[in-house]
């Protein structure tokens, strides 16, 4: 699963897009720099999530829409199209983003 797609799935569970999550972590305190076990723990009781979407959310809390290129363009279960991650909602992505 590409690491968009996760941050898809947590959309679809929670109906809080990557953004949204932004937002509330910086009101839980959290934010560039945190570390991620107290985000993860957060995520899991708050919203029911599992360790590796806990993870993915965690990611663009902690380190913004990057990602390393290792899976871009790769033929892998874990491809991504890009280096950026889309966070303003799976429905408002462009094509092949």
């Amino acid at each position: 699963m590409s690491f968009q797609a996760y941050l898809d799935n947590v959309e679809t569970k929670t109906g809080l897009n990557p953004r949204q999550f932004i937002d509330l972590a910086h009101e839980q305190g959290f934010g560039p720099g945190s570390k991620a076990t107290p985000v993860v723990a957060w995520l899991k009781e708050a919203y029911g999530l599992g360790h590796g979407h806990a993870m993915a959310v965690t990611h663009v809390i902690t380190k913004g829409d990057r990602i390393g290129g290792k899976h871009i363009g790769s033929t892998g279960a874990h491809r991504d199209a890009s280096d950026r991650l889309w966070l303003d909602g799976k429905d408002t992505r462009p094509r092949g983003r």
